[in-house]
């Protein structure tokens, strides 16, 4: 049975050639630690990595690649952003639409005396930027907030936090997980304090690479979290305070980042409004195609510059895992069910209880021809639902 992906808000499927091609290359042909030899192995690796952060910073449109720190995951680069900057005393603000990886480090800090207030949403998934302003106080230290819900793909007015942000002196730390590389993203534009990703999604890289940007000065409040060999100071017993070695310690993933390199060269070759010009219109023909039957709901906002596209769904009939699990078995759909990693964001949508929902998350790549397929498989279940 020929698969039809349509998972590509968890990680993205299939990946250019060119992203095989970097990472099967290194491990065969180079297979040399970054910064830790003077070989002429060692010596393209460090290029590699190097040709990996221009490129990642290109895209955000930062001068410095410096600025771009490497980590393992998205979840990676929150917690380091979290934990590293969070104190006991400081308040944060964040909302019920984020994901696990920063609902849970939150969690955690609260143990070590970080408070966190939680700031709802409306029916379609978006935050006001009126109640994160009023839930501000003197001791908040930073607002933490996704760019668009891996859910309902809302896109958050991320632009109007940040500059009510800096003009109460407040942190921005912004989870870009579902945009990096889908929507266009520019540092100076943002206006955020921090922006996190994962390497695997929108960036068409590995599993096992991240990033986190830091804006001018962060790296002076922000502590590493994993200390050990670097890419400097090794005669110090101490991190090096150097961008981006602070936050850099052990061997860095260097086939990961290989495959990241060429996978960012992809988005710039494509165009990041290309990608998100077709993501819209396959987010909008599946959507359309869904909330036409009768039994489906879709979530998520109808304007479709707001949405980054997710097509969150329940059906009547259907347990959400039990139609993933039939549209897997029947047309080979590989989607995702349940809770997303996302339980407040559930919760606010009052679909926690019946399980969650369908998520279809199709990719650039998908065709309309796929689309259509899927919307068809879901018609012909409900059409005949279990009892």
């Amino acid at each position: 049975m020929r698969r039809l992906y349509l998972d590509n808000a968890a990680t993205s499927w299939p990946k250019p050639d060119a992203v095989y091609d970097a990472v099967d290359d290194w491990q065969r042909r180079v297979g040399a630690s970054y910064a830790r030899g003077a070989s002429a192995a060692a010596d393209e690796t460090r290029a590699i990595v190097d040709r990996a952060r221009r490129s990642v910073a290109q895209l955000l449109g930062e001068s410095d690649p410096r600025r771009v720190v490497f980590t393992n995951s998205g979840t990676d680069s929150l917690n380091l952003a979290l934990r590293g900057l969070l104190r006991a005393g400081d308040h944060v603000v964040s909302t019920v639409c984020e994901h696990n990886a920063v609902l849970r480090p939150l969690e955690f800090l609260c143990t070590e005396g970080v408070e966190t207030t939680w700031v709802g949403c409306d029916s379609e998934g978006v935050v006001s930027v009126d109640e994160v302003a009023a839930a501000l106080r003197p001791e908040t230290k930073l607002i933490a907030i996704v760019h668009a819900s891996n859910v309902t793909g809302a896109i958050q007015p991320v632009e109007e936090v940040a500059s009510f942000a800096k003009s109460q002196g407040v942190r921005l730390l912004v989870d870009a997980a579902q945009t990096l590389g889908r929507l266009p993203l520019d540092v100076r534009s943002l206006g955020a304090d921090l922006i996190a990703a994962p390497g695997h999604k929108g960036l068409y890289g590995p599993l096992g690479t991240g990033v986190l940007w830091l804006a001018p000065g962060i790296e002076e409040d922000l502590r590493p979290l994993r200390l050990g060999g670097a890419a400097s100071g090794g005669d110090r017993l101490e991190m090096p305070e150097t961008l981006p070695d602070k936050f850099e310690a052990g061997s860095l993933n260097a086939p990961g980042l290989a495959g990241l390199a060429a996978g960012v060269e992809h988005v710039l070759a494509t165009g990041v409004e290309a990608i998100r010009q077709r993501m819209t219109d396959a987010r909008g023909r599946l959507a359309s195609g869904l909330a036409a039957m009768d039994g489906v709901r879709v979530y998520g906002p109808s304007e479709p510059l707001r949405q980054a596209g997710v097509v969150s769904f329940s059906t009547e009939g259907y347990d959400p895992h039990e139609l993933a699990m039939l549209l897997a078995s029947v047309g080979g759909i590989e989607c995702r069910a349940g809770l997303h990693c996302a339980p407040r964001m559930h919760a606010a949508l009052g679909t926690a209880r019946q399980g969650g929902l369908v998520r279809f998350s199709p990719g650039p790549g998908t065709t309309d021809s796929e689309i259509d397929a899927a919307v068809t498989a879901v018609g012909r279940l409900i059409a005949s639902p279990l009892t």
